[in-house]
C-alpha cells in the first residue's frame, strides 16, 4: 500500500485536472451558446434568401439550368466529386474527430478523382499522414465560424461547379440533434434541387416582379449566398457540436477525477490509521522495553 503522502501527492495532482477540467466544460459552454445565438440571429436572412430564389424559379423555371444541372452524360469515373468536411482543430472532444473522420472515409471522398477540402486542424493532419491528397491552399480554422469565412469557402466551392472541374459537392458535417445525440450527415450542395427550394413565408407575396438587369442575373448572385447559408449553418452546427462533445468529455473526467479522489480519501484514511496505529505499537513497545530494563 501507498504511504500518505504519496497518496496526498496523487490526489492533489487529481484536483489539479478537475480544475482545468471544470474551466474547459465552462468554456465550452459559453462558447456553444454563443454560436447558437449567431446561428438564431442570421437564420431569417437565409431564409429570405431561400424565399427570393423559389419565387424567381415560380415566375422564371429556366433561369436554375445551370445550378440544377445534373451532367447525365459524365458517369462512373468520368464524375468529379467534391466534399468538405468539418473537423476540429484539437481533441478532447470524445469521439466527435473520429466520427467525421470514419464517415469519411467510408464514402468516395478516398477516390483520386475526387477533391476533399478539409476544415480543422484535426482533419488536414490526419489525411495528411495518411497520405490522402487535401487541397493545400484551403486551410480554414474550425474556431469562431463567421459569416465571411461561409462566403469565402461558398464562393470557392460554387466556382468549381460552375466551371465543370466539379460535377457534385458535398459537406460532411456533425449535426447537434439534442445535447445528448449528435450525428453525422452527408448532404449534397450543388447540383440543388428544386424540391429543396420551397417558400417558407407563404405571407411575403408579391405579383409581376420585375428583375434588373434579368433573372438570370440575379438568379447567378443569390445562389452564392444561398450556398453560403447551407456552409454556415454546417459550420455552426459542427462548432456546436464539437463544443458539446467536449462538454460531456470534461464532465466524464471530471466525476471519474471524483471518484478517484474518494477512492484515494479511503486508502488515505487507511495508511494514515496503519501509520498512527504503527507509532502507538512502537510507543507501547519501546515503553515496555524501558520497563524491562529498568527492572
Amino acid at each position: 500500500m501507498a504511504n500518505a503522502r504519496e497518496i496526498q501527492s496523487r490526489m492533489k495532482s487529481i484536483q489539479d485536472t478537475m480544475k482545468i477540467t471544470n474551466a474547459m466544460y465552462m468554456v465550452s459552454s459559453s462558447k456553444l451558446q454563443k454560436a447558437r445565438r449567431n446561428l438564431k440571429n442570421t437564420e431569417p436572412y437565409f431564409y429570405l434568401i431561400q424565399d427570393s430564389l423559389a419565387k424567381i424559379l415560380n415566375v422564371a423555371p429556366e433561369v436554375g439550368n445551370v445550378f440544377f444541372d445534373e451532367r447525365p452524360q459524365k458517369t462512373g469515373k468520368q464524375r468529379r466529386k467534391g466534399y468538405l468536411v468539418i473537423t476540429a482543430d484539437k481533441g478532447l472532444a470524445g469521439a466527435y474527430n473520429h466520427n467525421i473522420i470514419k464517415e469519411t472515409e467510408q464514402s468516395a471522398a478516398m477516390e483520386t478523382e475526387n477533391m476533399l477540402f478539409v476544415v480543422g486542424e484535426v482533419g488536414r493532419h490526419y489525411f495528411e499522414k495518411k497520405n490522402i491528397p487535401v487541397d493545400i491552399n484551403f486551410r480554414y480554422t474550425a474556431q469562431n465560424p463567421t459569416m465571411n469565412r461561409a462566403r469565402h469557402i461558398a464562393g470557392r466551392l460554387t466556382k468549381l461547379f460552375e466551371s465543370g472541374e466539379l460535377d457534385e459537392i458535398y459537406v460532411v458535417y456533425t449535426d447537434m440533434v439534442n445535447s445528448m445525440t449528435a450525428e453525422v450527415r452527408k448532404i449534397k450542395i450543388l447540383p440543388l434541387k428544386e424540391e429543396h427550394i420551397e417558400i417558407r413565408d407563404e405571407n411575403n407575396y408579391y405579383e409581376n416582379p420585375e428583375f434588373m438587369p434579368d433573372a438570370q442575373t440575379v438568379f447567378n448572385n443569390i445562389v452564392p449566398d444561398y450556398v453560403a447559408g447551407v456552409v454556415y449553418g454546417a459550420l455552426i452546427e459542427s462548432y456546436c457540436s464539437e463544443h458539446n462533445a467536449r462538454m460531456m468529455a470534461m464532465q466524464t473526467a471530471t466525476d471519474a477525477g471524483a471518484d478517484m479522489l474518494r477512492q484515494l480519501g479511503i486508502q488515505y484514511n487507511r495508511a494514515r490509521q496503519a501509520a498512527i496505529t504503527q507509532e502507538i505499537t512502537e510507543i507501547i513497545a519501546g515503553s515496555k522495553a524501558q520497563k524491562n530494563k529498568a527492572q
